[in-house]
């Protein structure tokens, strides 16, 4: 038991350091393509960040380096990524506003939703396979509108398959937040208040 708290306490371990890379790429994304405008760099930077998504879990499971950080680091990441991306492209008139407002007030309701929890004893609840599905989505989607902002064949393959993988990915997005909201309300209709002691 003991060992298993230290290992989940730990904060130097690969997939965090991947994690802590990845948020540290946030504000040279946004400089990248809010200030030269170097789509290209800018490109590059999304699909590492999309590589090292896949890596920091993967590397957590097979290294055995699962921790509480990790598991705060990475979501944390994410987020920040489709926030920054998202207001950098309407900037750039690549995708409409509707769009770039849309993901963050899902982020709201599910920020909103945490208080609730804590008066059952809970911090969260276990993330959702549509969640991931749709973060998967969205992180496709937006390299790929960012290339389609040009001329030529390549630009308009990539914007279909951008604006399919990101309409896919908001649609996933709202359903992971309505089903993680319904769970929050069963849980508080059939728990009892308590002390926020653990996660679900």
């Amino acid at each position: 038991m003991a060992d298993d708290s230290a290992r989940e306490g730990r904060v130097w371990t690969v997939p965090n350091l991947l994690s802590a890379m990845r948020l540290a790429g946030v504000p040279v994304f946004l400089w990248l393509v809010l200030g030269p405008e170097e789509d290209g760099w800018a490109l590059a930077l999304l699909m590492v960040s999309g590589l090292t998504d896949f890596l920091d879990g993967w590397l957590a499971r097979r290294l055995n380096q699962q921790s509480l950080v990790g598991q705060i680091l990475d979501p944390v990441a994410d987020r920040l990524y489709i926030l920054a991306v998202v207001v950098g492209l309407a900037l750039r008139d690549v995708i409409p506003w509707w769009m770039a407002i849309s993901l963050p007030l899902r982020d709201l309701l599910m920020w909103g939703l945490v208080p609730l929890l804590r008066t059952r004893g809970y911090s969260a609840l276990p993330v959702h396979f549509l969640g991931k599905a749709a973060t998967f989505n969205l992180l496709y989607a937006f390299p790929l509108l960012l290339l389609g902002d040009g001329e030529g064949t390549v630009a308009v393959l990539a914007q279909v398959c951008g604006w399919a993988f990101a309409l896919w990915g908001i649609g996933l997005y709202w359903w992971a937040g309505v089903l993680y909201a319904w769970q929050v309300r069963k849980l508080l209709l059939t728990t009892e208040r308590r002390e926020a002691v653990h996660d679900v």
